[in-house]
Formats: structure tokens, C-alpha cells, sequence
């Protein structure tokens, strides 16, 4: 597997997991949110809080980077 492809998969399980988590948090009980609005709230920020990965070409060969809210700067993966 490349790391183009490993870096797709990355972006796909990180926003999904979160996506799933957030969904069955925001409760209609105690957001007053219905139909739609409910997973489109879960997209929205899953989409802002979910990790991202790259894969760069590099003069050292092709490497993976993540960047997230929740940590300073750009960490490389392999």
C-alpha cells in the first residue's frame, strides 16, 4: 500500500470514527435537533476536529505528515 493511499485511508477512519462518535452525542433530547441537522452537524465538525494526512513527495523519498488541531505544527508519520 502506498502512502497516498494510506493517507486517504488515515483521513477517511479519523472523520468517520468521529463522525459516528458525534453523531450519537448530539442527542435531539438535549439539542432540540431533528432530521438533517443532525448528522450535518456531526459532519461539520467532525470535518474541523478530525486529523489530517498528506503524503509528500520529498528529496528523501515520499513521507507521510499529520497536522491536528490539538497538536503544534506538522508531525511526520513515516
Amino acid at each position: 500500500m502506498t502512502l497516498k493511499t494510506k493517507s486517504i485511508v488515515f483521513n477517511f477512519l479519523g472523520f468517520a470514527v468521529l463522525f459516528t462518535v458525534i453523531r450519537f452525542l448530539v442527542l435531539p433530547e438535549f439539542t432540540n435537533l431533528t432530521g438533517v441537522f443532525l448528522p450535518l452537524t456531526a459532519f461539520v465538525v467532525a470535518t474541523l476536529l478530525a486529523p489530517k494526512f498528506q503524503a509528500i513527495k520529498t528529496g528523501e523519498g515520499e513521507k507521510l505528515f499529520m497536522k491536528w488541531l490539538f497538536t503544534k505544527g506538522v508531525k511526520e508519520i513515516k
